[in-house]
């Protein structure tokens, strides 16, 4: 797959490879608590997508496939860290503490945000494609220009990529050296269109072109996205600049819950990308070097399901907002326009409890 530009760790197989450049530092207890991440988070997923079609979520944006590239990243993160997602990383969302509820409540329309940003070092969705990049690289200098030995990391995919934003973002991260890594998960397809129609060489190459490195990693090895990961943010916080990293991987399911993915690609496709599964992949791992028994894999899987359970009550539960409070915190200060607003929709009788 993609020849000897990919960094790797791990095959299909579950087996170990060598690398020149990059090795495992993790013991058996991290793997498997990387594991245990990609199970979690890939059931609290479907879940969400189940909640979505029964009506209970306007949207969701699943992520099956894209576990190891999330999982390995955020894992790589200091407590200090800062990151910027946009609305697919919910495994991002997981490393950092924030509770699955509160991932749901955007998608559920309780909400403007979910969370509470400086809590848990991580920043609430950007719908907007790309923008969350700009936010990330002026953070990075505010960082860099108070002192603090932090790094901030970022994600978007590869149809975002082709935004201005994100490469407005990597100007002014290689102009100032920022210390921020840039997360592209190259999961194949822009909504519709494959990322073959975007570049006409691999995406990581666009860094070389601002003046920082870019690395392609097999996104679906979770010990190879935590090692190139790990170092990247080493960097970053050293005075070492920005880092591309291109996380190779693929979305098994649909963009969003209102997409059609059958209408574009091609079920071999899928099925080859099957084989190529994150969790499976991590599993087998355990099994041959570490001797993990069925027992442990079960009990995992039963602690998956309890929490989708408890995040289907916690959603169902979720009262909706007074209208009115959408105006709220749009600004910190009045606003003549925002006050205006807030008085037509009093006048036309929407306020008050739905």
């Amino acid at each position: 797959m993609i020849g000897e530009e990919l960094i790797q760790l791990l095959t299909p197989e579950g087996q170990r490879i060598a690398h020149p450049e990059y090795e495992s530092t993790l013991g058996g207890d991290e793997v498997f608590s990387f594991y245990r991440d990609m199970v979690i988070i890939r059931r609290l997923c479907n879940e969400a997508t189940s909640l979505q079609r029964q009506g209970q979520l306007a949207l969701w944006a699943p992520l099956q496939g894209q576990e190891a590239a999330q999982i390995g990243a955020g894992r790589a993160l200091a407590p200090m860290d800062f990151t910027f997602p946009s609305y697919r990383e919910h495994g991002i969302a997981w490393t950092r503490g924030v509770p699955p509820a509160d991932m749901l409540r955007i998608f559920r329309a309780t909400t403007t945000g979910g969370w509470d940003p400086q809590k848990y070092r991580h920043s609430v969705p950007t719908v907007v494609l790309g923008n969350q990049a700009l936010h990330a690289v002026g953070y990075a200098m505010g960082v860099q220009r108070d002192g603090a030995e932090e790094a901030v990391m970022t994600f978007f995919g590869d149809g975002a990529s082709s935004q201005g934003d994100v490469l407005e973002s990597f100007v002014w991260a290689a102009s100032f050296n920022a210390p921020i890594v840039f997360i592209l998960q190259n999961n194949q397809w822009a909504i519709s269109e494959p990322s073959s129609l975007q570049a006409k060489i691999p995406l990581y190459h666009r860094a070389h072109g601002f003046g920082f490195p870019g690395f392609r990693v097999d996104g679906n090895d979770v010990l190879a996205m935590y090692e190139v990961t790990k170092r990247a943010l080493d960097n970053a916080r050293a005075g070492g600049g920005p880092t591309l990293i291109e996380a190779y991987t693929y979305r098994m399911g649909a963009h969003t819950t209102s997409d059609d993915p059958t209408r574009y690609r091609i079920d071999a496709e899928v099925e080859m990308w099957k084989h190529r599964d994150p969790v499976e992949r991590t599993k087998a791992l355990l099994a041959r070097e570490y001797k993990v028994k069925k027992a442990a894999f079960d009990e995992v899987a039963s602690e998956a399901e309890e929490l989708a359970l408890q995040l289907r009550e916690d959603v169902l539960a979720m009262d909706a907002p007074d209208p009115i409070t959408m105006f709220d915190d749009v600004y910190a200060d009045a606003h003549p326009l925002v006050n205006e607003g807030r008085r037509e929709m009093i006048e036309l009788g929407v306020s008050g409890p739905r």
